[in-house]
């Protein structure tokens, strides 16, 4: 297939707005792409190259050659470059590198020079996101969207799921399964405001859990081998080795379980989640931790004796759910099912803490004692609900003690006054699920400590795309946790709504952009209605 044409598509989807017109658009896309050409493609259409890291910035991008005049390139041909560009390492890597992509952008017409600087740059927003992918995979391969949806939510992978769909259509989807060292979607809950509120959606009785103010892990065991992944599905199995540990001295041989990792203080309340990241974000990251605190249980012997030091331990895990035992998934069956296997596997003191509610009143009682020993808040969940791999539904709702949205930074003002010299001031957009861009919602420079002053200022400049002596606009990619006491009516902003009082929680480094709330959240909110 000519490259040209993948170029066209992404225009003509950009342009389009019905999901259906977009849909049709890009399943006549993925039908003409050769079988080898499939997994490039299908990530491209979906804004993703095959290769996570090329070394490609703006800088690299900077003085490009003019466009070729007529087409040439094919995709086979494009993905070939890119491979070699994302494999150029060692001395004189940058020259050789900037070479090569010269090379390739000299060959590329206009119009496929605009879809390759998108790619590398992480900014094709055309309005193809994964969910809409899957649609266009079941309409080229002529199966049910249900089966597409399945097998991305088991494979973690659009590219793969593309490959098996169109090459052996259903049979080839439902060969996925939950393979034990391959990571799945992990999943979500959606947000009330109060527990009484989480009860209505999730039923009595229900069971809560306490919210761990941590970092989302996967570990799967496979005999001696244990992996751990992040929420979004990245290996750092060599940053904690107390979760390999504390998962190797478990009594069993096949193991997935889902949890989180936390740093904790010497008096045994969690440390903040910004420690909790940086720590996880270092070979090893280890943090001092003392005694237990409520909720938290006492860390167990493995973890203790995988310290750097005496006195001292890595980030320790705390489970929630067990998807699979040996040779069984476990995911379709009930929660309660689930939880009494994690019970009867798992030790007490690697569990999250837990309670049975009966009504609103013992909900309650969980929630206060959560966040008196320190923590995020609570999840009511349905005990009857099964695993719902990849989606946010109703059987499991968080409650924090504020409204809280994860946002992307889309420009940050230099400070004044003591801020001089510093970027501060926070412009904060939602993620718009219609046109795949973002509206702004307002902006905050509160919240932010010194030493997130000077984290942030050296990570947007290396995201800026134009440099004012007032404002820094920068590439929509980091997302941040905001807290704010509501959301007002705003003509000021093109959403027509704006945060009240907003101020920074954290940096969400575990979470992308496609994963930022929406502005249907934000005017849920203002309607006085639970998100979600």
């Amino acid at each position: 297939m000519r490259f040209l044409d993948l170029a066209a598509t992404s225009a003509a989807v950009g342009a389009t707005g019905g999901r259906r017109a977009k849909v049709e658009l890009l399943a006549d896309a993925l039908r003409r792409l050769e079988p080898a050409e499939v997994a490039a493609g299908a990530g491209w259409l979906a804004g993703e190259l095959r290769q996570r890291q090329t070394g490609v910035g703006w800088a690299s991008l900077r003085e490009l050659p003019p466009p070729a005049s007529e087409p040439t390139l094919t995709v086979g041909a494009v993905d070939a470059a890119i491979d070699e560009i994302a494999a150029v390492g060692g001395a004189g890597s940058q020259a050789r590198r900037r070479a090569l992509v010269h090379r390739l952008y000299a060959a590329a017409t206009a119009d496929e020079q605009h879809l390759l600087t998108g790619l590398f740059l992480g900014e094709l927003r055309h309005g193809a996101q994964a969910g809409l992918l899957a649609d266009a995979i079941a309409r080229a391969a002529g199966v049910p969207v249900a089966a597409v949806r399945r097998a991305l939510l088991l494979a973690g992978d659009l590219r793969q799921v593309a490959v098996a769909g169109l090459a052996g259509g259903a049979a080839a989807l439902a060969e996925f399964g939950l393979r034990v060292g391959r990571p799945l979607a992990p999943m979500l809950a959606q947000s009330a405001s109060t527990v009484d509120e989480a009860l209505a959606a999730t039923g009595i009785p229900a069971v809560v859990d306490v919210k761990l103010d941590g970092i989302r892990i996967q570990v799967h065991r496979s005999g001696a081998d244990v992996a751990v992944f992040t929420r979004s599905l990245d290996d750092i199995t060599a940053r904690l080795p107390a979760v390999v540990a504390a998962v190797r001295a478990l009594p069993a041989r096949e193991l997935v379980l889902d949890g989180e990792a936390i740093g904790l203080d010497e008096t045994g309340r969690p440390l903040p989640f910004q420690q909790t990241s940086s720590a996880a974000a270092r070979r090893g990251g280890s943090s001092r931790a003392g005694p237990a605190a409520a909720g938290v249980p006492a860390l167990a012997p493995a973890v203790r004796a995988a310290a750097a030091r005496p006195g001292e331990t890595v980030l320790a895990p705390y489970f929630f759910d067990l998807l699979h035992l040996d040779g069984t998934d476990l995911i379709d069956l009930p929660g309660r099912q689930r939880w009494a296997a994690l019970g009867d596997t798992v030790d007490a003191a690697l569990l999250v803490g837990r309670m049975e509610a009966d009504g609103p009143e013992r909900a309650g009682e969980a929630f206060a004692a959560a966040l008196d020993a320190g923590q995020e808040g609570v999840v009511v969940k349905d005990p009857d609900a099964p695993y719902d791999a990849g989606r946010r539904g109703a059987a499991w709702v968080k409650v924090k003690p504020r409204h809280t949205l994860d946002l992307v930074v889309l420009a940050v003002e230099w400070g004044s006054g003591r801020r001089t010299g510093w970027l501060s001031n926070l412009h904060l957009g939602a993620r718009d699920p219609g046109t795949g861009g973002f509206v702004m919602l307002g902006k905050t420079f509160k919240g932010l400590t010194d030493e997130l002053l000077r984290w942030q200022t050296e990570r947007f400049l290396g995201l800026a795309v134009q440099r004012g002596d007032r404002v820094v606009r920068v590439r929509p990619e980091q997302v941040v946790e905001i807290a704010f006491d509501g959301v007002q009516t705003s003509s000021r902003y093109p959403g027509g709504v704006a945060l009240r009082f907003a101020r920074v929680v954290r940096y969400r480094e575990d979470k992308s952009a496609v994963e930022a709330d929406t502005i249907d959240t934000v005017r849920t909110i203002h309607a006085g209605r639970p998100p979600g």
